[in-house]
């Protein structure tokens, strides 16, 4: 029997995937077998995210690839996560994650975004300055269809009115008092930036607790096991340093990012460590950074077992059920 926690439910473990650099049947392939072998080893899901044109390390649609990895997993949940809400009309991307939810019931939840990288709102031929406002005016609708409170005609459509039943789990992408807030009233959970400093993110934590949030806290780290792969992780950092603000890059915290460790077990007390301190109750990993061969990756995951189980333990839990192992 497995322990398995519900999409985005408090104490969760999920891993992060990304696609690595090569030919898109490859791509596809090579990250189905990654969701496949995350929860084998213990993750409860996995989360994809969003960005377009070729920008390395991620997909244009992770609605789309959530389906995808969901069919090649024998258990375990996906979601969308974050995705880019200013991106289109609000309706079509409840639409799509409805639809999705009512494909694999239970297993799919999703998370929101404003976005940083115009070239992503050139090809939706979406103004960048209009983006914040976008999200903020979208937000609260989307949230209120994947709960099946929307109004017609979305209404009207069948897998939207069936979320009423069975509610879409859902976070909100957080940088900001602002954004913690907001998400707290919503009633949503909040992701955090996996840059953030450590007392950045507590005061964060603090705030939406105080506005009266109830949801999943979610810390995003990177681990390594039997040390980093050299200089592939400032590689990463130079590519996000690319589309991020001098403000968010301010209220970076490079060291405590990633977490090196001998072994599961180490690398699973340093998380847990990571998230009393940052006041987060739910852990996202990444293993991906650019330039890494998709077999060491392979081999970093294979590591996992031992730090997935031992944080099963370490880390209250809602919403997860036994279930035997497919």
């Amino acid at each position: 029997m497995v322990d398995v926690a519900s999409p985005l439910a408090k104490g969760s473990v999920s891993l992060r995937l990304y696609p690595h650099d090569g030919p898109a049947a490859e791509q596809l392939n090579e990250v189905r077998e990654l969701a496949r072998r995350a929860v084998e080893v213990g993750y409860d899901g996995v989360m994809v995210s969003e960005h377009h044109a070729g920008f390395p390390g991620y997909f244009p649609s992770p609605q789309q690839m959530a389906g995808f990895l969901l069919a090649a997993m024998p258990s375990g949940w996906a979601a969308p996560c974050p995705l880019l809400l200013p991106m289109k009309p609000y309706a079509l991307i409840a639409e799509e994650v409805a639809w999705l939810a009512a494909a694999f019931p239970g297993r799919v939840g999703a998370g929101f975004a404003s976005g940083a990288l115009p070239v992503d709102f050139e090809l939706a031929e979406v103004p960048f300055d209009e983006i914040n406002p976008r999200f903020k005016q979208a937000l609260p609708l989307v949230v209120a269809a994947l709960r099946g409170e929307a109004d017609p005609p979305l209404a009207d459509d069948r897998a939207i009115a069936a979320c009423a039943e069975n509610p879409v789990p859902m976070v909100a992408a957080a940088q900001s008092l602002a954004a913690v807030r907001r998400a707290a009233g919503l009633g949503l959970g909040i992701l955090y930036d996996s840059l953030q400093a450590i007392d950045h993110v507590q005061a964060l934590s603090d705030a939406y607790d105080e506005a009266g949030g109830t949801g999943p806290k979610i810390l995003i780290r990177r681990v390594w096991i039997g040390g980093p792969p050299g200089e592939a992780v400032d590689n990463q950092l130079d590519l996000y340093r690319t589309y991020t603000t001098e403000g968010t890059m301010a209220r970076w915290d490079q060291g405590a990012n990633t977490v090196l460790a001998t072994d599961g077990a180490e690398a699973a007390e340093k998380l847990h460590a990571a998230m009393a301190a940052t006041g987060t109750d739910t852990i996202n990993i990444r293993i991906h950074v650019v330039g890494l061969s998709p077999a060491y990756i392979r081999d970093q995951l294979d590591l996992h077992a031992e730090l997935v189980e031992r944080l099963k333990r370490l880390i209250p839990r809602s919403g997860s059920t036994s279930r035997r192992q497919a």
